[in-house]
C-alpha cells in the first residue's frame, strides 16, 4: 500500500484509490497550519462513507461528488474544526447523507465550527458502510471531541488531526488538553492498525513506530518544559511567584522556528496545564511555577 511521495499525488482535486475500498481527496487548503490540505476520504463500494469533507470550497464539493462512486450515505467527522467540517453542509445538501460525529466546544466560532450531528458517536461503536466496518475510536486530546475511525477489513485508521503525516498537532487549550492527547495516543498502541490515513499528508505505514515516536517526542517536550519551569521559578535567584508563557516559550521551543512560535505557545501552555493537573507545578495570576 506504499503511498506516493510524489507531489502530484496530493494535489487538490485528484482522486487517489488507496486500496479496494478507499480514496483519497486533497482540499485547495494547503497552509503552514494544514500541510498540503486537509485530506478527505471516501470509504466502502456501494454506498459510501464520507470522513472529513473539509473546507466549504466549491470546487473540493465537486470534487466530492465527482469522486464517489457510490452513494454517500454517511458524513464522518473526526472533529469539528473548520478545516475538516466546514463542507459537512454542502455535502449533506447535495446528497442527504446522515451526520455522525460528536458535539463540539459549541462556540460555533471561525476555529470550531457548530455542527449538529445526525448521530452521535461512543467510543466502541461500529458503522456498517458499504459493506465494510468502521470502528469508532474517541481521542480526545487535540479537540475534546475528536474521533479516529478504524476500517476493521484493512486495519486503516483515519486519524484526523490526531496524527498528521510530516508533522505534530496543536493542542490548543481549554478544548485542546495534553494529557488527554497523550493518553489518547498510548491508547492506539493496542489496537490493530496496520496504516494510519492522516488527515493531512501521506499514508503513514509503520503505525506502532509512529505513535511510539509522537509519544516519547511529547514527553521529551514535557521534560523541556519541567526544566525551564523549575530553573525560572524554583532554583536559586528565581521569581518564586511564578513566569509567564511567554518567558518559557523560547527556552522550550529553542528547536523550532521563531515563526511558529505563536503557535507553539497553545501546545506549551497545554503542557504547563498539564504539569498543574499532575500536581508539578500551580498557576496563578497568569503565571506559572514549580512545585518543589
Amino acid at each position: 500500500m506504499a503511498d506516493t511521495l510524489a507531489g502530484a499525488e496530493l494535489s487538490p482535486g485528484l482522486p487517489r484509490k488507496l486500496d479496494r475500498y478507499v480514496t483519497r481527496l486533497v482540499a485547495p487548503n494547503a497552509s503552514p497550519m494544514t500541510g498540503p490540505g486537509t485530506n478527505t476520504y471516501l470509504v466502502g463500494e456501494r454506498d459510501l462513507a464520507l470522513i472529513d469533507p473539509g473546507p466549504d470550497d466549491p470546487e473540493h464539493i465537486r470534487a466530492i461528488l465527482a469522486a464517489a462512486r457510490g452513494r454517500i450515505r454517511w458524513i464522518l467527522c473526526t472533529h469539528t474544526h473548520s478545516d475538516h467540517a466546514t463542507g459537512v453542509a454542502a455535502v449533506k445538501n447535495a446528497t442527504g447523507a446522515e451526520i455522525l460525529g460528536r458535539p463540539g466546544a459549541g462556540n460555533g466560532t471561525e476555529h470550531d465550527v457548530l455542527i449538529t450531528a445526525d448521530r452521535v458517536l461512543g467510543d466502541g461503536d461500529e458503522l456498517d458502510v458499504g459493506g465494510v466496518t468502521l470502528q469508532v475510536i474517541q481521542t480526545p486530546g487535540h479537540a475534546s471531541n475528536h474521533l479516529c475511525f478504524l476500517l476493521r477489513d484493512t486495519g486503516m485508521l483515519f486519524t484526523g488531526d490526531h496524527i498528521m503525516q510530516g508533522s505534530t498537532v496543536v493542542i490548543w487549550p481549554p478544548d485542546g488538553n495534553m494529557r488527554a492527547y497523550i493518553r489518547s495516543l498510548e491508547r492506539l498502541l493496542s489496537l490493530p492498525i496496520e496504516v494510519i490515513a492522516p488527515g493531512h499528508g501521506y499514508l503513514i505505514e509503520q503505525p506502532r513506530e509512529e505513535v511510539s515516536r509522537l509519544i516519547k517526542h511529547r514527553l521529551a517536550r514535557e521534560d523541556k518544559v519541567r526544566s525551564a519551569l523549575r530553573e525560572a521559578t524554583a532554583g536559586a535567584n528565581a521569581d518564586r511567584k511564578g513566569v509567564e508563557l511567554q518567558r518559557l516559550l523560547p527556552r522550550v521551543y529553542d528547536d523550532v522556528p521563531v515563526s511558529l512560535h505563536p503557535v507553539a505557545v497553545l501546545s506549551l501552555q497545554a503542557h504547563l496545564e498539564k504539569l498543574v493537573e499532575d500536581g508539578e507545578a500551580r498557576f496563578a495570576a497568569g503565571r506559572y511555577a514549580a512545585i518543589s
